[in-house]
């Protein structure tokens, strides 16, 4: 019900940035349960924007169907959203939330902000070239000759951007990070002049194309950077979402009136980083930056499994499927909550109360991406955390099923057999 929501609703007060996560990419009450309290963050707290863990472009083609500048229909202005793994946004709960942003913000009358749609992620690379190329034609078509040539510095790897990354780390190809960098600096130089010269282009298109240009900039260093993974790739990526976060919240201020701004992410991202074992080792994220950034003004929100199924892959660009998640660990949140018999629950975290206390002894916590390996699990998917130090607040969904992808594969609709399923007849 959503009036399930009001203490948390209470405690958010008026805070700025409200940062609800996920504990897996594939679960349909975590979107919806997020979509049901941004509706009321939206209605009642005037927030006016939602950043999701997405691709800047793909993200934007959202944005201006929600905002009535393009497409009359949901599931296109999805559209975008076509690499894998393609439902953690093309889905039903989406295509539903997506859907009543569009209603709500063609209701709306008199000189009120209309929502929008964004992405805070780095992986298109190629896609944000050709959106900074088109943008500049229109205004200045010498300097998209000048981006062309630099940007050119990638003709010679073709889409593959990781095989790009990893000839630059082994110095087997040259970097283009002087040619990005010097690009973004162009771009931002040139934008009080670009302003004056765009009236005719949607209002917001020099700040697009900037953006674009910083995702350019930021997913070159992350392909060189991904090629020996841990901690420095994260970093990075973690930091652009934050960075663009921030830059954000500075273009939606209308007024001296602060922009308010829902972020969706997984759990990994949005609960601070400092109390979990991944920050001991170094590993920083969007939730302790904007912790660190807006103390007062920010509110992480978790949520947890027990058990259930799940979309997901069982490797990377391969096909989504209808996983059992198995019965979490005896040494996790997600068993303790399990086994306090209370099914679905709302914790906030006061530390004033016993209860929280309790929860800041570090335990299992644990984390689907969208990646599943079951046979895996404590491996692939756990990691301490002293859970009441990371969130603010917590929903406990006990049993919880799948997302459902726009594109249902018989794979999927099959689902995974019971582990008593008979080998052999």
């Amino acid at each position: 019900m959503p009036s399930d929501f009001d203490p948390l609703m209470r405690r958010i007060g008026d805070a700025r940035f409200v940062l609800i996560g996920e504990a897996s990419h594939g679960t349909h009450e975590f979107y919806r349960i997020r979509a049901e309290l941004t509706k009321r963050l939206i209605r009642e707290k005037a927030f006016t924007a939602i950043a999701v863990e997405a691709d800047w472009p793909d993200a934007y083609r959202v944005n201006r169907f929600v905002r009535g500048r393009a497409g009359a229909d949901a599931n296109d202005a999805l559209g975008g959203f076509r690499r894998f793994p393609q439902w953690m946004w093309r889905n039903a709960d989406v295509l539903d939330f997506v859907g009543w942003l569009r209603a709500h913000n063609d209701s709306l009358l008199g000189p009120q902000h209309p929502v929008g749609f964004y992405g805070l992620d780095l992986y298109s690379l190629h896609a944000s070239i050709e959106a900074v190329l088109s943008y500049l034609r229109i205004v200045d078509p010498d300097a998209a000759r000048r981006a062309q040539a630099r940007y050119a510095c990638f003709d010679h790897v073709g889409s593959d951007v990781h095989w790009y990354g990893t000839a630059a780390r082994l110095g087997l190809t040259p970097s283009c990070e002087r040619e990005v960098v010097a690009q973004l600096v162009e771009l931002q130089r040139a934008a009080a002049a670009y302003a004056r010269r765009d009236g005719r282009l949607d209002p917001d298109a020099l700040f697009y194309a900037e953006q674009n240009a910083r995702v350019v900039r930021s997913a070159e260093a992350y392909y060189r950077t991904a090629v020996s993974g841990g901690v420095e790739s994260w970093n990075l990526r973690d930091r652009h979402m934050a960075e663009t976060l921030e830059l954000l919240a500075e273009h939606l201020t209308h007024g001296g009136e602060p922009a308010k701004i829902v972020v969706w992410a997984h759990n990994s991202h949005l609960g601070d980083a400092a109390w979990t074992g991944l920050g001991t080792e170094g590993e920083l994220n969007v939730g302790q930056l904007v912790r660190e950034q807006h103390p007062r003004d920010t509110e992480l929100i978790g949520f947890t499994t027990f058990s259930g199924t799940v979309t997901a892959a069982s490797d990377w660009d391969a096909p989504a499927e209808r996983k059992r998640v198995r019965p979490a660990l005896r040494e996790s949140y997600e068993r303790v909550f399990h086994d306090t018999g209370l099914g679905d629950f709302l914790l906030l975290f006061d530390h004033g109360h016993e209860m929280a206390w309790e929860l800041d002894e570090p335990r299992l916590e644990r984390a689907i991406g969208v990646i599943y390996r079951p046979e895996s699990e404590r491996s692939s998917h756990y990691f301490s955390a002293s859970l009441s130090r990371q969130f603010d607040a917590v929903f406990h969904y006990d049993l919880t099923r799948a997302v459902e992808p726009l594109e249902r594969s018989s794979l999927w609709d099959r689902g995974e057999l019971p582990e008593t399923f008979p080998t052999a007849l």
